[in-house]
C-alpha cells in the first residue's frame, strides 16, 4: 500500500484500521471545542502533528497514521485526507475549506477494479504553502514551499516552490516574490 503496490481494498486488517480511523474522526468531529481534548484525539489518530496546529472539524481520513501535519499549520473546515499513502503537510501551511488530498489510485482495466485492487501515491505539501478552498490534490503530487494554489484548482502535477497555480488542471501563472 505505502510503496505504491496494488493491494486489496477490502483486506480485513485494512478494514479494521479504517474503522478505527472512522471512530476517532467521529469522536474528533463531535468533540467540544476544547483544544486539549482535540489534541489528544489527533495524537491518537495521526502519524504526527506539530505544535500550534489548528485542524478544524469536520475532518475525514482513511487511516490517519499516514497523515503528518507540521507545526503552526491551519486547516479550515472539511478536509478530506485519503491517506492510503503518506501525506506530509509542512510547517506554517494554510489549507482552505473543503480541500481534498487524494492518494488512492485504481487500475484502468475493469477486471482488477471489479476485484477491488487499488494502489496509492504519496502527497507532499511544502512549508508555508497555501491551498485555497476546494482545492483537489491528486495522487503523487508535491507542492513546493511558499506556493499558493487558487481556490477550486485541481493539482495533477508537481508544483515548484514559490509559484501561484490556478485552474483545472492547475497551471503556474506566475512566480511569487518573497516580500
Amino acid at each position: 500500500m505505502l510503496a505504491g503496490d496494488l493491494y486489496l481494498a477490502d483486506d480485513p486488517q485494512l478494514a479494521a484500521e479504517n474503522r478505527r480511523a472512522e471512530e476517532l474522526t467521529q469522536a474528533y468531529n463531535s468533540s467540544p471545542p476544547d483544544p486539549a481534548i482535540r489534541a489528544r484525539i489527533l495524537a491518537d489518530l495521526l502519524g504526527s502533528i506539530g505544535e500550534g496546529t489548528d485542524l478544524r472539524p469536520p475532518f475525514y481520513c482513511d487511516y490517519g497514521y499516514n497523515l503528518h501535519v507540521g507545526a503552526r499549520t491551519f486547516v479550515n473546515y472539511g478536509l478530506y485526507a485519503l491517506d492510503v499513502a503518506e501525506i506530509r503537510i509542512g510547517d506554517d501551511v494554510q489549507i482552505g475549506s473543503a480541500v481534498q488530498l487524494l492518494t488512492p489510485t485504481h487500475p484502468l482495466e475493469p477486471g482488477p477494479r471489479r476485484e477491488k485492487w487499488e494502489a496509492a501515491e504519496s502527497i507532499g505539501i511544502g512549508d508555508n504553502a497555501w491551498l485555497g478552498g476546494g482545492v483537489i490534490v491528486c495522487p503523487g503530487v508535491t507542492i513546493g514551499e511558499n506556493s499558493v494554489v487558487g481556490a477550486g484548482a485541481v493539482v495533477t502535477r508537481d508544483l515548484p516552490p514559490g509559484v501561484l497555480a490556478v485552474g483545472n488542471p492547475a497551471r503556474v501563472v506566475r512566480t511569487l516574490v518573497d516580500g
